[in-house]
């Protein structure tokens, strides 16, 4: 790998923003994320290079760290900072279609749940991974994903509830959204959620993870 893409990837996983970031305090008055993805521009580097060989690869080992509790909230919160930073210098090559998105998510707390920080996880590393991410936030009723997914043709329905009682909301939401768009994939999690619960409410997917939604969605899910 390029020497530039190996630092970027470290500094995503280790959350270095930028140069003046005092986090993590071994790598304090070093460049960060911000610098090293400008240089890789500067350096020629294609940009979907960067971010699949940089952005991408240093989000999955935080993912994949979180999975094994090496790392913990406020870990994965700085490295979303870093991948934010460099996400800065690539935005206008996404706008001018030379970086493309391999697919869009629509995810959402269920109605009734007004529980975030677990959907929010799940959706840095999953934008990490390469995805565009739509977030509509908490307490989202079946009409508002059905609207989402009209706007957002082929895409991936992420339902997230953190109490037993929304569960039946999203047992709600999947039926609506198979109901009228039979062939959208829909994964669901959180932490009262399991894999047969997933089953019985004919959700194709499920994960007790950020990881495992990534890893569901490069295997499973057709780019849009």
């Amino acid at each position: 790998m390029n020497e530039l893409l190996e630092s970027l990837t470290r500094c995503v996983e280790r959350g270095k923003v930028n140069s003046k970031s005092p986090y993590p305090p071994d790598l304090k008055g070093q460049d960060g994320a911000d610098e090293f993805a400008r240089k890789a521009i500067d350096a020629g580097i294609p940009p979907q290079e960067i971010l699949s060989n940089g952005l991408i690869i240093g989000m999955q080992r935080v993912g994949e760290r979180f999975r094994n509790k090496e790392i913990f909230v406020p870990d994965v919160l700085m490295a979303a900072k870093a991948m934010a930073a460099a996400m800065g210098h690539l935005k206008p090559f996404f706008q001018s279609d030379i970086l493309k998105h391999k697919g869009t998510i629509v995810i959402g707390t269920v109605l009734g749940d007004l529980h975030d920080i677990g959907k929010k996880l799940v959706s840095m590393v999953i934008e990490g991974a390469g995805w565009e991410v739509v977030d509509l936030g908490t307490d989202v009723s079946p009409e508002k994903f059905l609207k989402a997914v009209d706007e957002h043709p082929g895409c991936v329905v992420g339902l997230s509830a953190l109490l037993t009682t929304t569960m039946v909301n999203m047992e709600s939401t999947v039926k609506h959204v198979k109901a009228k768009h039979p062939n959208v994939k829909v994964i669901i999690g959180g932490a009262p959620v399991t894999e047969e619960f997933a089953l019985k409410i004919g959700a194709d997917g499920y994960s007790s993870d950020p990881q495992g939604a990534v890893e569901f969605l490069n295997s499973r899910c057709t780019p849009n």
